[in-house]
C-alpha cells in the first residue's frame, strides 16, 4: 500500500506540474489531432513526455500534443538512465530477481585510452575530458581550454617493474614533477640564451589561432613552414604538451626573464629559480587561492627536496630550511602574518644555504658537474623523464609529436643542471618509449625504444669519472626475495626485462592480437638481455653477466626459452578449456569438438607468428609448443574414445576435430623436424590419437544401417511411381530423382565424417549405390512384358487359287487368349509411360557419371586409416601404392559399369518393346492386318503413314532428345519387320503379281523416305542398312517362279534354324523363305508346284480375319514349327529336298485335319 500511495502522488504531481508548465503563457499554443486548441481539459497529462514538453518551451513554445504521447511511449520502453557523467546508472524496468542469474561467461575487454602519460596523477586524469575541453592549470588570469576528445584506453598489462630510484621524501607529486620540469626547461631556455625576447613582444609574434596540437596536420606542416626556426612556435607546443595554462606561462616566463637579467653568470640550478619565482610571483596573480597554494606548496617542497638532505648540509642549514619551508607552506603565516621583508628574509637565508651547495665541488670531478648532480639524482631523473614524456601527443599518446627531435634538441639544455649524459639520455628516452608502449600498445614506440637501447650498447665506453658517476647513480629494488642494488642504466635495463619475462609468460595472450610487436619485443629483450639464475638460484647483478645476451648456444637462454614456451602455452591451453564449456552450450557444439578448434587455432599462431622469431635461438621451440597442445587434447580425448559405440551427433562433431587437429600438429611437428633436422627424444615423440582405427568400424556400421535404409526407401519411392514426368523441362520420374537424392544425401554424409578410411569403406559405400539402382533397374524391368506376346498369330500355309471354290470357309484353331497379368501389364505400358522410363534411364545413366565423377574426387581428397609414416619410419612403397589405386580404380570400373550397362540394356530392350508395341500392338489393325490385305492397289502403304507420324509426334514430345533417334529407330525397325511379316507371313488373303511388286517397291521407297524426313530424321545412311533385308526379300518376289524353285531346291546347303517367323528365322535363300515367297505369288505355276510337291491347301478354304485378343499361335503350328526347327538338309541336295518335302506335307495334312 506505502508504494501505491507514493506512485499515486507521484503522477498526480507530475500532472501539476504539467498543468503549471501548459498553463503558464510559456507556450504559444498546443496541437492536437485535430488542430490548434486553448483547452487543456480534453489532454491526458499522465501520457505526455516530461523531456519533450521542455525541450519545446525552450525552443518555440508550440506543443504537438500526438508528438508528445508519442515520446512518452518510446521512453517508457527503456530503462530511465540518470544524467551522470559516466552515464552508467540506470533504473530497471522489470525485477532484477526476476531475471535470473547474471551470465557466466566474462564480458569482452573494453579497450579505452588513458588521457594523461604514465607519470600523471590519477586528479589530473579525472580532472581531463569533461565537456571535450580541459583547462590546463588555473593558477592565474585566464584559462585556455583545449578540446580532449581522446579515447581513453587501458593496456593489457599495466604493471611496469619501477627503477627503484630513492623515494621522495616531500611527497612530491606527478603534476608537481612536470610542472616543475616545465619551469626549469624556461629557466634553462632564457638562461642559455636561446629565449631572450620579451612577453610583450612574444604576444606580438602570436597570431589568433587555435592551439597547434588540435590542428589538422595539413594546417601544422603550412603553420610550420610559415613560422620555422622561431622558438616560441616550438615553447607555444611544449606548453600546450605540458599541460601547462597559457595565463601560469605568462606569469613564470615574466618573472624568468627577470630573474635571468639580473643573473647572466652562473649555472642555474632548481633552487634558485623557485626562489627567483617566490620571490616574484604573489597571491593576486591567482585566480583562486587553492591554486595558489598548490604552486606555493610545491616550490617549498623542491627547495627542501634538494637542500635539506644532501650529507654535506649542517645540521642547523637543516632545521633553518625545514622551519623557512614550513613558513612558505602556512596559509596565512606566509601571506598575512609575515610582511614583505620578513618573507624577503626567509628567501634570502635558503638562498644562502642554496648558494654554499651550489659552490661546492662535485665528486667526480666532471667538468660542469655540481653538487646537486649525486644528491638529487633521484628528482633530476624525475623531472627529465617528465621534459621527455611531452614528446608523446596529447591527443593521441601512441605518438610523437612531430616537433619530437627539435623538442630532443631543446631539453639538451637541462642536462647540465641535472646531471645527464648522452647514455643517461638515451637509456631514460628509451625507458619512457617502453612505458609509453606498455600503456598504449603502439608498436612503434616499441621500435624506437629498441633503437635507443641498441644505441646504448654500442655507445663508445665512457671515461672512467663519467664511469664512476653512472654507477654512483643507484636505484635499489627487491628481486626473488634479494636486494639488487644497480646503476641507472642496469635498472632500466632489468625492469624491462623483468616486465618481458612477466610478458614472455603469456606471449600467446599479450601478442596475439598485434604480432608484429612479438618480434620487436624480442629484439628487446635481445638488445637488454634475459634474467637468468645460476646453479645456486643467486641473481647474478652485474651488468655484464646479470643479464645474459640472446644466443642460441648459451644453456641458460634456452632453458629460459623453454620456460617462455611451456609456460605460455599451458596458460593458453588452460584459458581455452575454461571458456569452451559455456561456449560450446551456446553454440550448441560438444566441448571438445571446440576445443579441438581452438587448440588448432593456437597452433597457427604458434607457426605463422612465434615460430619464425623463436626459432634463431629455440629451433626446437614449434616441436614443444606442438608436443603440449597434442598432449593437452589427448588427455581429454581418450576418456571419450573409450565409450565410443556409434556415430552419435558428438561423436560425429569431436573425431573429424580430432583428426583435423591430430593431423594438423603432425605437419607441424614433421615440418619442425625438417626444417632443423632435430634428433626425437622419447618425450617429443606424438602420441597419435588413433582416429581412424577408432572409427572404422563406426563408418561400417553406419554404412550397414543406411543400406537397409536406402534399399527401403527405393522400394516405397518405386512403388508409388505412375510415371508421370517431373515437369516439362525435367522428363523424368519422380521416383529416380527421390532415389538418388538419397544416395547423394548418404554420399555426402560419408564424406561429411571427414575421418579416415580405406578401401573397405569405399566398397562398402558403392556396395549400397549399386545395390540401391539396381533393385530400382531390376523392378523396372520386371514391368515389362515380353515382346513376343505382341506378335500375331502365324497364318497356315496355303497356295494361291485363282478361282473360288463354292466351300464353306473355315476359321483356324482359335488361340487362347493373353493372361490376365500381361494384359494388365500392357494396358500400363502405355507409349507415354515407356517414353518417361526411357529418359529415367537416361537420367540414371548421366547421374551416375556424374556420381562417380563426386565420390572419385571426394575420395582424393580422404585420409587413409593408417599413415605408414606414424607406424614406420620407411616410406609407402611405391608398388603399395600403384595396387591400391588399381584397386580402387577396379571397384569404380566394377560398380559404375555394370549400373551403365544394365541401364543401356534396359534402354535398348524398352526401345524395342515400344517399337514393337508401336507397330504391332498400337497399329495392328491400322498397319499389319490390312496392308496389302485383298488387292494391293486398294490397300497401299501410304494410307497408313499418318497413323504413324501421330504415333511419331507424340513419342518425340515426350522422349528426351538423346533418346529420339534410338525410338525412332526401333519403330522403323519395327515396322521393317512388320512388312516382311506381310509379305511371308501376311496369310491367305495376301498373294502379290508382278505388277504388284513395282507398286510394293514404291511403297517401300516411300516407307525410307518416311524416316529419312528430308534429312531432319535418321541418318539415309543408317535408314539403307537396316532396310537392306527386307528389300531383298521383297526383291524375291520380282524373280520367275521357275528361278524360285530352283533357288528352293538348291538351298538344303543353306538351311537355317527353323520356320517360326516370330523367331526372325528369315534367311534370304533359306527353304522357310523361299517356300513362303511360292506361297503368297499370285502364280498358277507356283500354286501347282506346291500343290504337286507339298500338298497345301488353297488360299480360299481359310478365312483369316484378324483376332485381336488371339495372340498366341496354333499348338499343332508351334510344334511343328519348333520340330522344323531342329532339322538339317544333309548335302545331297535332292534327298534333303524331299526330306523337308515331306515334312511340309505332313504338317499341311495336320492342319487340314484340324480345320475339318
Amino acid at each position: 500500500m506505502e508504494h501505491t500511495a507514493l506512485l499515486q502522488r507521484y503522477r498526480r504531481d507530475r500532472r501539476k506540474l504539467l498543468e503549471f508548465l501548459l498553463s503558464s503563457g510559456l507556450i504559444k499554443e498546443p496541437r492536437t489531432p485535430s488542430g490548434p486548441t486553448n483547452s487543456l481539459s480534453n489532454i491526458d497529462f499522465d501520457t505526455l513526455s516530461a523531456d519533450y514538453i521542455l525541450l519545446c518551451l525552450k525552443s518555440g513554445g508550440v506543443i504537438d500534443v500526438t508528438e508528445a504521447t508519442k515520446k512518452y511511449l518510446d521512453e517508457s520502453a527503456y530503462p530511465v538512465t540518470s544524467h551522470s557523467h559516466t552515464r552508467n546508472s540506470y533504473f530497471l524496468v522489470s525485477d532484477p530477481d526476476l531475471a535470473g542469474s547474471p551470465p557466466r561467461r566474462v564480458p569482452p575487454p573494453i579497450t579505452v585510452r588513458q588521457t594523461t602519460n604514465v607519470a600523471q596523477s590519477s586528479s589530473q586524469m579525472e580532472s581531463s575530458g569533461v565537456q571535450n575541453a580541459t583547462t590546463f592549470g588555473d593558477d592565474c588570469g585566464p584559462t585556455y581550454k583545449v578540446a580532449t576528445n581522446t579515447p581513453i584506453r587501458r593496456s593489457q598489462n599495466s604493471e611496469i617493474p619501477p627503477l627503484g630510484l630513492p623515494s621522495l621524501s616531500t611527497g612530491l607529486s606527478d603534476d608537481d614533477l612536470r610542472e616543475s620540469a616545465y619551469e626549469l626547461l624556461l629557466a634553462s631556455i632564457f638562461f642559455s640564451g636561446v629565449g631572450s625576447y620579451s612577453v610583450d613582444d612574444r604576444k606580438k609574434e602570436k597570431s589568433s589561432k587555435f592551439l597547434s596540437s588540435l590542428k589538422s596536420k595539413r594546417d601544422k606542416v603550412l603553420s610550420q613552414s610559415q613560422s620555422l626556426g622561431r622558438p616560441s612556435e616550438l615553447m607555444d607546443t611544449v606548453r600546450v604538451q605540458m599541460q601547462i595554462s597559457e595565463a601560469m606561462d605568462a606569469c613564470i616566463r615574466r618573472n624568468l626573464m627577470q630573474l635571468a637579467a639580473r643573473q647572466m653568470h652562473g649555472q642555474i640550478d632548481l633552487p634558485h629559480v623557485s626562489l627567483g619565482l617566490l620571490n616574484g610571483i604573489f597571491k593576486s596573480d591567482f585566480r583562486n587561492e587553492k591554486s595558489y597554494m598548490q604552486w606555493k606548496n610545491r616550490q617549498a617542497n623542491i627547495l627542501e627536496e634538494f637542500l635539506c638532505f644532501p650529507a654535506s648540509v649542517q645540521k642547523t642549514d637543516h632545521l633553518t630550511i625545514r622551519s623557512h619551508a614550513a613558513k612558505i607552506r602556512h596559509e596565512k603565516e606566509w601571506d598575512t602574518i609575515m610582511s614583505p621583508s620578513e618573507r624577503v628574509a626567509v628567501l634570502a637565508s635558503i638562498r644562502q644555504v642554496a648558494v654554499n651547495l651550489s659552490s661546492l665541488p662535485g665528486r667526480f670531478d666532471i667538468q660542469g658537474e655540481t653538487l646537486y648532480w649525486t644528491t638529487g639524482y633521484h628528482l633530476n631523473i624525475r623531472l627529465y623523464q617528465k621534459l621527455l614524456f611531452a614528446v608523446f601527443d596529447v591527443l593521441d599518446e601512441g605518438q610523437l609529436i612531430e616537433e619530437a627531435d627539435e623538442f630532443l634538441s631543446l631539453i639538451k639544455l637541462t642536462w647540465s643542471t641535472l646531471g645527464i649524459t648522452q647514455k643517461m639520455h638515451n637509456a631514460l628516452y628509451a625507458w619512457v618509449l617502453f612505458q609509453q608502449f606498455v600503456e598504449t600498445d603502439e608498436g612503434l614506440l616499441l621500435e624506437n625504444a629498441v633503437i635507443e637501447l641498441q644505441k646504448v650498447q654500442t655507445a663508445e665506453e665512457a671515461d672512467r669519472k663519467e664511469e664512476q658517476y653512472m654507477n654512483s647513480l643507484v636505484c635499489s629494488r627487491q628481486y626473488d626475495g634479494q636486494e639488487l642494488e644497480l646503476n641507472l642504466v642496469q635498472a632500466i635495463s632489468v625492469s624491462i626485462s623483468i616486465w618481458c619475462d612477466s610478458a614472455l609468460q603469456d606471449y600467446h595472450l599479450h601478442f596475439s592480437q598485434k604480432p608484429s610487436c612479438f618480434r620487436t619485443m624480442m629484439a628487446l629483450l635481445s638488445a637488454v638481455g634475459i634474467l637468468t639464475s645460476d646453479d645456486c638460484d643467486e641473481i647474478k647483478v652485474s651488468y655484464s653477466c646479470s643479464l645474459t645476451k640472446f644466443s642460441s648456444s648459451n644453456d641458460n637462454v634456452s632453458r629460459k626459452l623453454k620456460y617462455y614456451i611451456t609456460s605460455s602455452t599451458n596458460a593458453a591451453c588452460g584459458r581455452v578449456a575454461s571458456k569452451v564449456d559455456l561456449e560450446s552450450r551456446v553454440q550448441r557444439m560438444h566441448p571438445l569438438a571446440m576445443l579441438a578448434k581452438e587448440l588448432k587455432l593456437i597452433a597457427e599462431r604458434d607457426f605463422n607468428v612465434f615460430w619464425p622469431v623463436l626459432h634463431q635461438w629455440c629451433p626446437e621451440s614449434l616441436m614443444m609448443s606442438v608436443v603440449l597442445l597434442h598432449q593437452f587434447y589427448g588427455e581429454r580425448l581418450r576418456p571419450f574414445l573409450k565409450r565410443l559405440s556409434s556415430l552419435s551427433e558428438d561423436v560425429r562433431a569431436v573425431l573429424p576435430a580430432a583428426e583435423m587437429l591430430d593431423h594438423y600438429l603432425t605437419r607441424l611437428h614433421t615440418t619442425a623436424l625438417d626444417a632443423n633436422r632435430l634428433l626425437l627424444s622419447s618425450s617429443q615423440v606424438l602420441d597419435h590419437y588413433q582416429i581412424g582405427e577408432v572409427s572404422a568400424p563406426l563408418i561400417l556400421d553406419w554404412v550397414i544401417s543406411q543400406h537397409a535404409h536406402i534399399l527401403e526407401w527405393t522400394g516405397r519411392a518405386f512403388d508409388i511411381e505412375d510415371w508421370e514426368p517431373l515437369s516439362f523441362h525435367q522428363r523424368q520420374a519422380a521416383s529416380i530423382v527421390e532415389v538418388f537424392r538419397i544416395i547423394e544425401e548418404t554420399v555426402d554424409q560419408f564424406f561429411g565424417f571427414n575421418l579416415p578410411m580405406d578401401i573397405t569403406h569405399l566398397q562398402a559405400l558403392l556396395s549400397v549405390i549399386f545395390h540401391s539402382l539396381d533393385a530400382y533397374l531390376l523392378k523396372m524391368l520386371n514391368q515389362l512384358v515380353d515382346k513376343n506376346h505382341l506378335y500375331p498369330s502365324a497364318p497356315p500355309l496355303t497356295r494361291y487359287t485363282e478361282t473360288v471354290i463354292s466351300v464353306i470357309k473355315k476359321r483356324l484353331l482359335e488361340c487362347a487368349p493373353l493372361d490376365d497379368d500381361v494384359n494388365y501389364k500392357l494396358n500400363e505400358l502405355t507409349i507415354p509411360k515407356l517414353c518417361i522410363r526411357l529418359n529415367t534411364l537416361q537420367y540414371i545413366q548421366k547421374q551416375i557419371g556424374m556420381l562417380e565423377d563426386g565420390i572419385r574426387k571426394s575420395w582424393a581428397l580422404v585420409k587413409p586409416s593408417h599413415n605408414p609414416r606414424w607406424t614406420k619410419d620407411e616410406p609407402l612403397e611405391e608398388t603399395s601404392l600403384l595396387t591400391c589405386s588399381e584397386a580402387i580404380d577396379a571397384l569404380f570400373a566394377t560398380t559404375f559399369s555394370i549400373i551403365k550397362d544394365t541401364a543401356t540394356g534396359a534402354i535398348n530392350k524398352i526401345c524395342a518393346f515400344t517399337g514393337a508395341r508401336v507397330v504391332f500392338w498400337d497399329l495392328r489393325d491400322r498397319f499389319l492386318f490390312h496392308l496389302y490385305r485383298g488387292d494391293v492397289a486398294s490397300s497401299r502403304l501410304e494410307s497408313y503413314l499418318p497413323h504413324v507420324d501421330t504415333v511419331l509426334d507424340l513419342i518425340c514430345g515426350l522422349i528426351d532428345d538423346s533418346l529420339r533417334d534410338l525410338v525412332v529407330l526401333s519403330i522403323f525397325r519395327a515396322l521393317l519387320e512388320a512388312y516382311v511379316w506381310v509379305l511371308l507371313d501376311g496369310g491367305p488373303s495376301r498373294a502379290f503379281s508382278d505388277s504388284d511388286v513395282s507398286v510394293m517397291e514404291d511403297d517401300f521407297n516411300m516407307l525410307k523416305d518416311f524416316f529419312i524426313a528430308g534429312g531432319e530424321g535418321l541418318p539415309r545412311s543408317l535408314v539403307e542398312q537396316e532396310a537392306k533385308f527386307s528389300q531383298q526379300i521383297l526383291g524375291l518376289f520380282s524373280l520367275r517362279t521357275e528361278t524360285v524353285i530352283k533357288m528352293l531346291m538348291n538351298a538344303s546347303e543353306h538351311i537355317s534354324v527353323g520356320l517360326d517367323s516370330n523367331k526372325h528365322a528369315h534367311m534370304l535363300e533359306d527353304a522357310h523363305t523361299l517356300v513362303r515367297v511360292l506361297c503368297h505369288k499370285k502364280d498358277r505355276e507356283a500354286s501347282k508346284f506346291l500343290k504337286r510337291q507339298y500338298q497345301l491347301p488353297m488360299s480360299s478354304e481359310y478365312d483369316d480375319t484378324p483376332d485381336r485378343d488371339s495372340t498366341l499361335r496354333s499348338p499343332l503350328i508351334s510344334d511343328l514349327l519348333k520340330r522344323s526347327y531342329s532339322t538339317n538338309w544333309t548335302n545331297k541336295g535332292h534327298s534333303s529336298f524331299k526330306s523337308i518335302k515331306k515334312k511340309l506335307q505332313e504338317a499341311t495334312s495336320e492342319i487340314r485335319n484340324v480345320a475339318r
